[in-house]
């Protein structure tokens, strides 16, 4: 997505937004950056979901919506009839926004989070939507009188956007790279070489291994900061280690029987990045990297083992993956524009054999009228074809652990709590603390 700064002189200004609105006539996702054209393809979504203390109607809903995309304009791009940074006229706002009425809230939010498919049905609505449950009678016990739940293609926004708007403040892009810090050209030629190779590799191994789709489910978890703080200090590790731990060790199972691997678990994990570059993606600020994780049955050894993984990583160069992936959204592209048949269904149920995907979102903290009334916990995340995802949403108060994973994995999600429980009884032999460990702030 290109910015257009009302900094620019008038005429620039006036030319560029032509030119913008005469692309998207012609293709919706004309103005789609390689990495949210790679997105929108595969249907990835994310979503947003809180309980509020006030209640809601469709007028309401709709103001709100409004008020989101003046701090957020990405979401009037994308669909059929779109006029970027336009505001939307009212048949738009009701057509993605909704009002249900139920007696409790019993197993929200867990029983409204999906695939998020719909989002996809219809190419002349935006893409996203925003619903609303409000409780027959009133308030509960806990003074809750609605959930709110906003879902979006995964091309419009990320954990960054979600924190901003939390927060009522602006979550617009302007162009993420840096385009005065340049990689050097050798960098630069086999970053592209090898995303290159990267996308006739997985195009090829897609079509070969690729599974059938799988039985799919979500849960979450809100779990006190104060307790993964202290733990965390109390086993001298950075408290996202320990949450990668807690989640990579209680789904993987113990003893013999192992349900992600008996050996080593593959796992991307996300990060922001403020050294950016002229190869970096000018929509996304996520940057991804790659971690290898020794199974082991103790799970003090092994979180020390994961904190250690971490901060290897972290003190070598943090951009080449991420330079890499980068390269193959762009060749993956270009292949599309020749064979638009490609990539097909078997590509996206294709992961590479990764197990799970570990995503650590900005802090997000209500602030201001978008926000109005929400309480935590807070509940943020993902859905990407056939990928184990965990999530986790830091606020005050509350991380949240948001997955979206095969149903054989969601089986599993409580042993989360229980080993959470079983090693704060447990007796630990002091460590010291890993240099620069970082705070949820």
């Amino acid at each position: 997505m290109k910015s257009f700064s009302s900094s620019s002189f008038a005429g620039q200004q006036t030319d560029a937004l032509a030119l913008a609105r005469a692309a998207v006539e012609r293709n919706p996702q004309a103005l789609f950056t390689d990495f949210q054209w790679f997105l929108y393809e595969g249907r990835d979504t994310v979503f947003f979901t809180a309980f509020s203390t006030q209640s809601y109607d469709q007028d309401g809903l709709a103001n709100m919506v409004a008020e989101m995309i003046a701090l957020a304009p990405q979401l009037t791009h994308g669909f059929v009839g779109a006029q970027p940074g336009q505001p939307f006229p009212k048949h738009l706002l009701d057509a993605i926004t909704s009002v249900e009425m139920v007696d409790e809230f019993d197993g929200y939010p867990d029983k409204w989070l999906s695939k998020s498919a719909d989002i996809f049905e219809r190419k002349d609505l935006p893409l996203f939507r925003v619903m609303a449950a409000v409780r027959r009678g009133g308030p509960d016990a806990q003074g809750r009188a609605a959930v709110l739940q906003v879902r979006s293609s995964h091309a419009l926004l990320e954990g960054s956007d979600s924190a901003l708007l939390t927060r009522s403040a602006s979550a617009s892009h302007g162009v993420q790279s840096d385009k005065s810090n340049k990689l050097p050209f050798g960098d630069r030629l086999k970053s592209a070489l090898r995303g290159g190779l990267t996308t006739f590799i997985y195009l090829v191994l897609a079509n070969i291994l690729a599974p059938k789709e799988q039985p799919w489910g979500f849960r979450t978890l809100a779990i006190e900061r104060h307790r993964l703080r202290l733990l965390a200090n109390k086993l001298g590790v950075r408290q996202r280690s320990l949450m990668f731990a807690l989640v990579t060790h209680a789904l993987n199972g113990e003893g013999d029987e192992k349900h992600m691997s008996k050996k080593v678990i593959g796992a991307n994990y996300t990060m922001l990045d403020t050294k950016r570059n002229d190869t970096d993606d000018d929509f996304f600020r996520v940057r991804a990297l790659e971690a290898k994780f020794k199974v082991m049955d103790d799970f003090v050894d092994y979180v020390r083992a994961v904190d250690n993984t971490v901060a290897g990583i972290e003190q070598k160069d943090i951009t080449s993956f991420q330079v890499v992936i980068n390269s193959m959204f762009k060749a993956m592209r270009a292949v599309n524009r020749i064979l638009p048949f490609l990539p097909n269904k078997r590509f996206w149920r294709f992961n590479g054999g990764n197990h799970i995907v570990l995503t650590l979102v900005p802090p997000h903290r209500t602030y201001g009228p978008m926000t109005h009334g929400l309480v935590e916990p807070l509940y943020c995340g993902a859905w990407h074809s056939e990928v184990n995802i965990c999530t986790f949403c830091p606020s005050r108060d509350y991380v949240t652990f948001n997955f979206s994973m095969e149903q054989r994995h969601i089986a599993h999600v409580d042993k989360v709590s229980a080993l959470l429980e079983e090693i704060e009884r447990r007796e630990v032999t002091p460590h010291t603390m890993a240099p620069s460990v970082e705070r949820l702030r």
